[in-house]
């Protein structure tokens, strides 16, 4: 038996709950993962999981026994890391968890250029708006654009920054009431980014509460409800920035300063930092520097 291995989908097990759902994320069938974790049980002399027709639980020396192998499994690509980066070249397996929106309009091409320079790094890209614990799921790193500080419990560098529109169509404008100041932001149907911060506490004027008739948890959603003509919506430059240049969308209350969104790559904490990982972030800050340089 291959302990590593067995070790390795033990883990997985336990981190999604499911034998499906870990072959699935392990390239392995349902029977092998089944036999090597039995095989496990054998070699500890204890049961691990708690099989049952619905849910696996953990038992009680499977929740301690996963921490130790959690341990192991990481010295063991530390010393790996540490080989490739004695021999100067980068290659292995980097999983990254991205906002969604984010995923889909910025970071496809910045992804497929960093495999075109580093072909040995495979990249499993989780594509996610959810809050995630990178650690717990078993990232390498995650990105995340915010207005406020990075988790405490990661290590966080600055990628670029992104600023915020108010915008509409000029649909919009022509059917309604003029948009002079925010205070009139309570009189219009203003579309709700389900997962900000603020949620309907727009941070206009510091701060305006708005309401509509539309709330959702992705912003390409939005941009497209409101190129209807029927609504207000406060989106980031990534989302909306070619709307905006083609006249498609119309900005709104310009003097009113809005706060960036500081997008940030965020990592655990590790005794050695693999050249995989190292690789990856600097090659993300130059080509969003570059990015910066061509607007």
């Amino acid at each position: 038996m291959d302990t590593l291995r067995a070790m390795a989908l033990f883990v997985k097990v336990a981190e999604t709950g499911s034998f499906k759902q870990a072959a699935m994320e392990m390239n392995h069938s349902n029977s092998l993962i089944s036999k090597d974790i039995g095989k496990l049980e054998e070699l500890v002399g204890a049961r691990l999981l708690q099989r049952s027709t619905r849910k696996i639980q953990l038992t009680e020396i499977g929740r301690g026994y996963l921490e130790h192998c959690q341990n192991i499994l990481s010295s063991h690509q530390d010393a790996q890391d540490y080989v490739q980066d004695m021999q100067g070249r980068p290659k292995g397996r980097l999983k990254i968890n991205a906002p969604m929106t984010l995923g889909i309009t910025a970071l496809g091409p910045a992804f497929a250029a960093f495999t075109a320079l580093h072909p040995e790094v495979e990249l499993d890209v989780n594509l996610n708006d959810d809050p995630v614990d990178l650690i717990a799921q078993g990232f390498d790193l995650g990105f995340r654009a915010s207005s406020v500080g990075v988790d405490s419990n990661y290590i966080g560098k600055p990628i670029t920054t992104f600023s915020l529109h108010l915008v509409t169509t000029p649909s919009y404008l022509d059917a309604h009431a003029p948009l002079h100041s925010a205070d009139q932001l309570s009189q219009h149907n203003c579309y709700i980014y389900s997962l900000a911060m603020g949620k309907n506490q727009w941070p206009v004027n510091g701060g305006m509460a708005v309401s509509g008739n539309i709330i959702a948890n992705n912003t390409i959603f939005l941009k497209e409800a409101l190129l209807q003509g029927l609504g207000i919506g406060l989106l980031p430059s990534f989302v909306c920035a070619d709307e905006i240049q083609s006249g498609q969308f119309v900005e709104l209350l310009k003097d009113e300063p809005l706060p960036t969104l500081s997008f940030y790559v965020l990592y655990p904490s590790r005794h050695y930092t693999p050249p995989k990982l190292v690789k990856f972030i600097e090659f993300m800050q130059s080509w969003f520097n570059d990015e910066q340089s061509r607007e």
